[in-house]
């Protein structure tokens, strides 16, 4: 793409970062970012994974981070800051998935599902927004929930999964209407079942492929190259009136 539209998507002189990047969707983002100009932070606790990343871009820059730590996100942050002096993007992408039945779960459980999945999130969109030095745009937070946000995935759900990404799409909603003065666009993207290194038993088990092609209306999961677009819009200027939204990609699985 050239021209203007090329303009629109463009992150050429910005910083982001991607949690849970060491593998599946999050190192996809990653890569995307980078491709897009922006100089990219790309942060989980599985370096070597990172550093494979990182090989393959110059722009992005491995970091050693368990979001579930205070001390890990604070760092993160900073890390990308003191290099770059800016922070305009960040992906919310680590997840953890629970226990599949509720019978299953501890609180205990419960609680450390959410403190990946909606805390981590919260603290880490805070300090990108506390980060208010070397700003000349918009900055953009894009959490990523999931269609199990939005509806009931039984008998392949997770109340802890179902409930965090649920707190996540209104976390989302409130941040966006506490910091749109301040300049920050906060919206989420709620992808449907993709294959990723959370899916693969999904995808690897044939009736439950067959469960997920029924349900689409496009019959069939989604590849991780079809959420690029949709992860662009929301990190750049093309989407620069767009705050509080839940862009879903899941073949039509929500529609029904």
């Amino acid at each position: 793409m050239t021209g203007a539209g090329a303009d629109l998507f463009s992150l050429e002189g910005r910083t982001a970062v991607v949690t849970g990047a060491s593998s599946g969707l999050g190192a996809r983002f990653a890569a995307v970012l980078a491709a897009a100009g922006a100089t990219v932070f790309a942060a989980a606790r599985r370096l070597d994974r990172l550093t494979e990343l990182a090989a393959a871009d110059p722009r992005i820059h491995p970091v050693v981070c368990d979001v579930a730590r205070e001390a890990d996100r604070v760092r993160l942050t900073e890390t990308a800051f003191e290099h770059t002096g800016r922070l305009d993007v960040l992906v919310n992408n680590a997840g953890a998935a629970g226990a599949v039945r509720a019978r299953d779960e501890s609180p205990g459980d419960f609680a450390a599902v959410l403190a990946v999945n909606l805390v981590a999130p919260f603290h880490l969109a805070r300090l990108l927004a506390e980060a208010r030095r070397g700003h000349d745009r918009t900055r953009s937070v894009v959490n990523v929930s999931s269609v199990l946000g939005l509806v009931s995935g039984a008998p392949l759900g997770g109340a802890a999964y179902a409930a965090s990404k649920a707190g996540l799409l209104g976390l989302t909603r409130e941040l966006a209407g506490q910091w749109g003065g301040a300049g920050v666009r906060v919206n989420a993207l709620a992808p449907g079942w993709f294959r990723s290194e959370m899916t693969d038993g999904l995808f690897a088990d044939e009736r439950s492929r067959r469960w997920v092609e029924r349900g689409t209306m496009l019959g069939r999961g989604g590849a991780p190259g079809e959420l690029d677009g949709a992860l662009l819009y929301l990190a750049s200027d093309a989407s620069s009136y767009c705050t509080g939204q839940v862009l879903t990609v899941d073949g039509g699985w929500t529609a029904r």
